[in-house]
């Protein structure tokens, strides 16, 4: 293990990484390792069935509410507060980040794709119009006064399930676009929606030196795009994960263990501690 994180020491002290993060980067915080699906063995919420019928948008709101503070109120990881002060140093050049918590700006990363989008924002689909979570609350909570919290992270509703009897009982209030008076979504990339900022995250790649994946299977493609794009760029790629991934054949180094632990030892070692 020690051999294994000199070399990772070695790659960033070259810089132009890029991260690829997702939620394996998160435990820490308290979020549960999971692909996508709200947490659970129930199909998602579709962009579609959010859309097209008032019932799913009520039932998306409702779960949004009463579970949105619990993850607001986490803090990023030591892993997190890692990455930022190696972008501050020039080392990160840039993450592209499955997550949705938000905890990379909460550390201070500035360059960030969010390619699945924010919970900490709302999108109106009709004029466009972007705003913060925070400015809606007040909004929802005065509709909807007797709607209880949950402050579980692990039941956070990042994407709703398609759980049609819950979903046709709720009569949760929406409500509309402050601008516009459109349709509010959160600023989540729902399935069968187009993904978010991966120009962005291409950009990155093709200047990298190393593609750094940290918590991330690579089954979500969005993850995998960015990984080829860097190796087609000719960046080395490590990848630091708990489990297998899409892309370990393909990796330079490849590090099974907790994250934080790792990027604590990395950094000692650039730091000559």
């Amino acid at each position: 293990m020690i051999s294994a994180v000199e070399d990772l020491a070695r790659l960033l002290s070259a810089g132009n990484v890029v991260v690829v993060s997702g939620a394996g980067l998160s435990t820490a915080a308290g979020l549960p390792d999971y692909r996508g699906n709200g947490g659970g063995e129930t199909p998602s919420v579709t962009y579609d069935m959010f859309v097209s019928n008032p019932m799913w948008q009520r039932w998306v709101w409702q779960r949004n509410q009463e579970t949105w503070r619990a993850l607001d109120a986490l803090a990023p990881t030591r892993g997190h507060l890692l990455l930022s002060s190696w972008e501050r140093d020039g080392i990160i050049t840039g993450t592209a980040t499955q997550n949705v918590d938000g905890l990379h700006a909460k550390a201070g990363s500035v360059r960030v794709a969010e390619m699945h989008g924010s919970f900490t924002r709302v999108a109106c689909i009709d004029c466009g119009e972007i705003t913060s979570r925070r400015e809606l609350d007040s909004r929802l909570s005065a509709l909807n006064p007797y709607t209880v919290d949950d402050p579980q992270p692990g039941h956070a509703a990042v994407l709703a399930e398609a759980d049609s009897g819950a979903a046709a009982a709720s009569t949760f209030i929406v409500a509309p676009c402050a601008t516009c008076g459109g349709t509010l979504k959160p600023d989540i990339v729902f399935f069968g929606e187009t993904v978010q900022a991966l120009d962005e995250a291409f950009e990155f790649a093709d200047d990298a030196k190393t593609i750094l994946v940290l918590g991330s299977s690579l089954l979500v493609m969005t993850g995998m795009w960015v990984v080829s794009r860097g190796l087609s760029s000719g960046a080395a790629l490590a990848i630091v994960n708990a489990g297998p991934t899409q892309a370990d054949r393909l990796a330079d180094l490849r590090i099974d263990t907790p994250i934080d632990a790792v990027l604590a030892e990395a950094d000692a070692l650039l730091r000559g501690e």
